[in-house]
């Protein structure tokens, strides 16, 4: 569900602000309209997703944590580490960690050397999660990291540990396949030969599983992403209605993608002041605002295809509703 390209560290209120409108301007003039994910991650929007996370039909969180939770030991072994060589351990997109938790609590158990960098767009989820993890597990080295995951990791290209990095969630399903291999193909040139890539992805079912992840009865969902119009009303001085869209998730079986949208119910005009423009919606005009793929080996072997990484382990969940894959720089 989430998309992780982010914010520079370094960015200033009013950058990051200048970015949210440049986006929010660009998305809406499209012919088929649309508001970029990565913008649902405000402190609200933080909390309704760990909110979703714990929903009893949102099994994708819940299909990896058991993998995380019955399984670190299998982890460890696929990804080959040595105990005597000290490593860096970098989450893209880490959130509230509670699934990695179980793997930093075995591979200390165990006494392997690395320290644990966290990734996000959300500084409010990094401080909490660097917070929860010095209460926790106060012996591990936790370094957040709040930018960009290339300018991130290109921070680290010249320091020659050995890398493993998470990347978690399916957060790759929010991307198309095209982005999805430049994403991964940009990401081994930030990497060494034999660093790993730990990339969790949500396998292929029925749209009886499916969509009741992204339209839970409670209405959580729904709620998550109209906060990105809540969002632009706030920082951008909107006037959208919230009441007068409605949340709409959609499933193509056959191909394996499911979309969000916001759907307008009526003929409305809206003013965005920070944008001076006002932005025509058709009655059922949608916004696309996600897109997230599911997997199977056939396409992440096309994925993988012109990238430097080979798959060398894939562990699944009880139900296979989801993989995690290990893949090695070459």
């Amino acid at each position: 569900m989430k998309e992780t390209v982010v914010l520079n560290k370094k960015e200033s209120p009013k950058s990051t602000l200048a970015q949210f409108k440049k986006e929010v301007n660009e998305g809406l003039n499209e012919s088929l309209k649309t508001l970029p994910s990565k913008f649902f991650y405000d402190k609200k929007g933080d909390a309704l997703f760990v909110e979703i996370m714990h929903l009893p039909e949102y099994y994708v969180t819940r299909s990896e944590h058991e993998i995380f939770k019955d399984k670190s030991a299998s982890i460890i072994k696929a990804l080959e580490l040595n105990k005597d060589t000290y490593f860096e351990l970098i989450e893209l997109g880490a959130g509230d960690g509670m699934k990695t938790k179980e793997l930093l609590q075995e591979l200390s158990r165990q006494n392997y050397k690395f320290d644990y960098m966290p990734v996000d767009i959300s500084q409010n989820a990094l401080e909490k999660l660097e917070m929860d993890l010095n209460h926790e597990m106060p012996h591990i080295a936790v370094k957040t990291k709040q930018g960009d995951y290339f300018e991130v990791l290109e921070s680290l290209k010249e320091n020659q540990h050995p890398k493993v990095i998470l990347f978690l969630g399916s957060n790759i399903g929010n991307m198309p396949d095209a982005v999805a291999a430049d994403f991964i193909s940009n990401l081994s040139e930030n990497l060494s030969f034999g660093d790993k890539f730990f990339l969790g992805v949500d396998l292929i079912k029925p749209a009886s599983i499916v969509l009741p992840a992204y339209n839970d009865s409670k209405g959580v969902t729904a709620a998550f992403n109209l906060n990105l119009l809540e969002r632009i009303n706030r920082e951008l001085d909107a006037n959208f209605e919230i009441e007068s869209f409605k949340h709409q998730p959609e499933y193509d079986e056959e191909q394996g993608i499911a979309t969000s949208f916001l759907v307008s119910t009526k003929e409305q005009d809206v003013f965005i002041k920070k944008l001076n423009k006002i932005f025509h919606f058709a009655k059922g005009e949608k916004i696309l605002t996600e897109i997230s793929r599911k997997y199977n080996d056939k396409i992440l072997d096309k994925i993988l295809k012109k990238t430097a990484f080979i798959i060398r382990d894939r562990i699944t969940d009880r139900k296979k509703y989801f993989a995690n894959y290990v893949l090695e720089r070459l």
